[in-house]
């Protein structure tokens, strides 16, 4: 089937690589009382502040002369986007119906907001005027949060790489106005866009049938990949199998696994100490060990203010993408507070304590819950707050604290960051030190960290992201549960405590569904398979942790909302999406781990703990 989809493209399409830029073709793959950085505060970004609701309610529905559409959504990443010269839509009804009345294929453009190349992307091509105009006269445009929709982002991403063979964000598909893509990528330049743009239009109007052709190919390719099988007996020999795997692919130099990008899938190292405790393997043992310590001591984990980055672009683990996602500080967490409990190796322990101090300082909302992530950018230019030139260390540091720390850190004079599209050196540097020294800070080093925060914190900072979401928020909430059971910190149980009963009382409906969002007051979005999963499981963790039975409680009766809602009866799991749920091309399975575990195989977990904790077999 992919063949046949791919012979399509070359009949009659421009072959893809003719619109991707080399260089550039780098898409991104698959405490409150501190510096505002919200969407409004143009001091820590380049955007113009948005309207005030006063001003919001003059607006009208099409955003007037200043604005588009987007002006009204609550995510983030749309608002980034509400400027555009570009008539965007949201995701909706309308947008869809108005392709239909005009007869015009949909540009349908899915990202978040913390993306690099989304940003450039924006810059480059959705911020000027001659793309605009060819988007505006050819297509119905729509906007997509994949934060907000994973299963639009999953459909459509699933389309992508049986179209290319890749994915990643900014995604890029051209569609039908009843939702069949016929032509699908990632980043392109404007350059690119200025041919593909008006190509695809007279695709539509000249060679409809054909792009009709690979629509229904897409489709049958879906449904098949979507056909799956039931599942048999779980036993030892898969958990061999699977350890045999992750061994072959294993990084024996730098850790982790794979070559460029890599990511920390730090769930997958938590499977290697259960392994270990299983069957008394070192190598597995010793395989987390390795990794967790190559990225705690690397340029992808922030030496200066903590937190883990979300991916290194180099098989060492130095230069990250440096966005924060609060997933990836859930995850890091679980894994060296569980490597910590198996090895107490106190430096396991401190990277839990640092990786939390940075979520509580930086992710924790006034209101008890934990915003998404940070951006990669701040003035337009990606990892500027993090990267330090030996000048800059010396005006702070003075000229014998900076020799030693850049000793130290591993400073280049000529700079250790490559400019990702030029690979050309930067002069700057990402802190980062070599595997042998991984004692603890000394007071010299204590002194001289916090004087390099202090400076940095006068910087501009990188947008937060501040939506809250429940399926993340769960994975955090997890992380301090845990953290507090195991280390017996009342601080952490009680950081728990406030996100749980926060997503309790404000991401739930009346009728006691989870609802997927919130932000500055208001809750919306219907909740996913992963939102149930990874909140039911940070309600288990924070009863083990606490030992009040309301949270045992909640968690029990969301699992059995969850199986009334998402399970797939004839063939077992969960699927994506509520049974009620807006009907896309598929109704999407998930059952792989990404970046992030998928929701079927932390609900299995989840339910075989709730069938001991609660007898209900």
């Amino acid at each position: 089937m992919r063949g046949e989809i791919h012979f399509y493209l070359l009949s009659f399409f421009f072959a893809l690589t003719s619109f991707a830029d080399p260089k550039k073709n780098s898409s991104e793959p698959l405490n409150p009382v501190k510096k505002a950085r919200s969407m409004n505060e143009s001091t820590k970004t380049k955007r113009a502040p948005l309207p005030t609701v006063a001003e919001m309610e003059k607006l009208p529905e099409d955003g007037g002369e200043e604005f588009n559409r987007l002006v009204f959504s609550s995510s983030p990443y749309l608002l980034q986007h509400a400027r555009n010269p570009i008539d965007w839509y949201p995701w909706g009804e309308d947008a869809f119906e108005k392709a239909q009345k005009l007869n015009r294929p949909i540009f349908l453009s899915i990202g978040y907001t913390t993306c690099h190349w989304c940003h450039v992307m924006e810059h480059e091509s959705f911020e000027d005027s001659e793309v605009a105009d060819l988007l505006n006269r050819n297509y119905v445009c729509i906007k997509v949060d994949r934060e907000e929709r994973p299963d639009v982002d999953h459909v459509y991403m699933s389309v992508t790489q049986m179209m290319t063979g890749r994915g990643g964000w900014p995604m890029t598909v051209i569609m039908s106005p009843d939702k069949v893509p016929f032509f699908a990528g990632t980043y392109f330049p404007k350059s690119s866009m200025l041919q593909l743009l008006p190509h695809f239009a007279r695709v539509w109007k000249e060679q409809r049938n054909k792009a009709k052709e690979v629509g229904q190919a897409i489709i049958k390719s879906l449904a098949e990949m979507q056909e799956g099988h039931s599942g048999g007996d779980l036993n030892a020999s898969h958990l061999d199998a699977c350890f045999q795997s992750l061994r072959k692919d294993y990084d024996k130099r730098f850790g982790g696994y794979g070559t460029q990008p890599k990511f920390p899938t730090c769930h997958t190292l938590s499977f290697l100490l259960r392994y270990h405790q299983r069957t008394g393997n070192s190598d597995a043992l010793e395989m987390t060990k390795h990794t967790l310590k190559n990225i705690r001591l690397g340029g992808i984990y922030d030496q200066v203010g903590y937190g883990i980055h979300r991916y290194s672009t180099d098989k060492s683990w130095l230069v990250p993408h440096f966005e924060k996602m609060l997933y990836d500080q859930a995850l890091f967490t679980i894994a060296n507070l569980e490597c910590y409990l198996v090895t107490k190796d106190e430096f396991y322990l401190r990277s839990c304590h640092n990786t939390l101090e940075y979520v509580t300082r930086e992710l924790m909302s006034e209101q008890g819950g934990f915003y998404s992530a940070e951006d990669a950018d701040s003035e337009g230019e990606e990892g500027k707050f993090y990267l330090w030139t030996t000048a800059e260390l010396i005006s702070v540091l003075g000229k014998e604290d900076a020799a030693y720390y850049g000793t130290k850190f591993q400073f280049d004079p000529k700079g250790n960051y490559h400019d990702e599209a030029t690979q050309e050196l930067t002069g700057k540097n990402i802190p980062h030190l070599p595997i042998d020294l991984i004692n603890g800070e000394s007071k010299r080093d204590q002194q001289i960290r916090k004087k390099l925060f202090a400076a940095r914190e006068k910087r501009s900072h990188p947008q937060l992201d501040d939506k809250i979401l429940t399926d993340w928020n769960g994975l955090m909430i997890s992380a301090f549960a845990r953290c507090a059971r195991c280390l017996n910190d009342p601080s952490y149980l009680k950081a728990a405590k406030r996100a749980a009963d926060f997503c309790l009382s404000n991401l739930r409906t009346n009728e006691g569904r989870l609802l997927k969002r919130w932000r500055r007051g208001n809750a919306g979005l219907p909740a996913h398979l992963e939102d149930y999963a990874f909140f039911i499981q940070g309600l288990i963790d924070l009863y083990e942790a606490s030992l009040e039975s309301k949270y045992l409680k909640h968690a029990d009766d969301l699992a059995k909302l969850a199986i009334r809602l998402f399970e797939d009866e004839e063939k077992g799991g969960f699927y994506l999406t509520a049974d009620d749920g807006e009907k896309l091309l598929v109704r999407p399975k998930e059952i792989y781990d990404g970046a992030i575990p998928s929701g079927n195989s932390v609900m299995a977990l989840n339910l075989a703990r709730l069938s001991k904790m609660t007898g209900n077999s």
